[in-house]
């Protein structure tokens, strides 16, 4: 098991543009806590121009998958995204 970082930037105007995709995104993001994968999500604030999103996957295909379905990706509400993995040193499941 590995963790990894998926970083998001947003588009300029996505607090106004979200909410038609907001609830499956964030279906999307609590079947991936449920199942365990997802350890936490949530956007910069002030201004909000992107998120950071941890996962704990035996994968990286696992995240790659998650951002195919993403709504906000396929809605075009994220400009950029990459994948880090993250070695963990103080806190977290290792």
């Amino acid at each position: 098991m590995a963790h990894y970082m998926l970083f998001y930037d947003y588009v300029e105007d996505v607090v106004s543009r979200r909410q038609p995709h907001r609830a499956e995104h964030l279906t999307l993001v609590r079947a991936g806590l449920e199942r365990g994968e997802l350890v936490m999500a949530g956007a910069w604030a002030d201004p909000v121009d992107g998120a950071a999103l941890v996962f704990h996957v035996d994968d990286r295909a696992k995240v790659e998958a998650f951002v195919e379905r993403d709504p906000y990706v396929q809605n075009g509400l994220v400009t950029a995204w990459r994948i880090r993995e993250w070695s963990v040193v103080v806190g977290g499941a290792q």
